[in-house]
């Protein structure tokens, strides 16, 4: 795997904790050749993507194609893979976005498309991670469970499948009584 440069490696972080993964701004500083240059480099390499700018949300634009739309730039799947980070979701919202032939007439956004489903990205050896990990096991996990591979509390394990995966990751963890296990949760796909 190639190198990243440092450029390459803030562009990357920062747009891990932006929504949709989006790489705009760029750092300051960074602009006209040296810009492109580094942005060619990383959509070359898979690392980002151009995508439809959402002029509604006020995202920045990469470039404009001249019919009065713009393009911006997200981090793919690879970008993120690149830095360490593990994307859950992050295909299913990029797809969503690529870059689409214009038409004539635009379709209208539905309410729907509020509640597209956001990109995830765990970092890798993380105690969240090793939760999902757990959780994604046939068998799933007992918090008895969760509490020994993290050694959190009880109530902490309790609180970060309600609040941190279920609530701000939106991951769909399910639990049931198990005989002998007590409540046992689940990640289903």
């Amino acid at each position: 795997m190639p190198k990243l440069t440092d450029t390459q490696t803030i562009i990357l972080s920062r747009a891990a904790t932006r929504p949709g993964n989006l790489a705009m701004p760029l750092p300051e500083g960074l602009h006209g050749a040296a810009a492109q240059k580094a942005v060619t480099a990383m959509i070359t390499r898979g690392w980002l993507e151009e995508v439809d700018a959402d002029m509604r949300k006020g995202e920045p634009l990469w470039r404009e194609t001249g019919d009065g739309h713009g393009t911006t730039l997200i981090a793919t799947e690879a970008g993120l893979e690149a830095i360490g980070i593990e994307p859950v979701a992050a295909s299913a919202v990029a797809d969503a976005r690529k870059v689409k032939p214009q038409t004539d007439a635009e379709p209208a956004p539905t309410a729907g498309d509020a509640d597209a489903p956001k990109p995830v990205a765990i970092r890798a050896g993380t105690k969240q991670a090793q939760i999902i990990a757990l959780l994604q096991r046939p068998e799933g996990a007992s918090i008895a469970e969760i509490v020994e591979a993290t050694s959190w509390q009880a109530h902490t394990a309790r609180g970060a499948i309600s609040g941190a995966l279920k609530k701000k990751l939106g991951l769909p963890v399910t639990s049931e009584k198990v005989e002998g296990r007590g409540t046992v949760y689940k990640l289903t796909a």
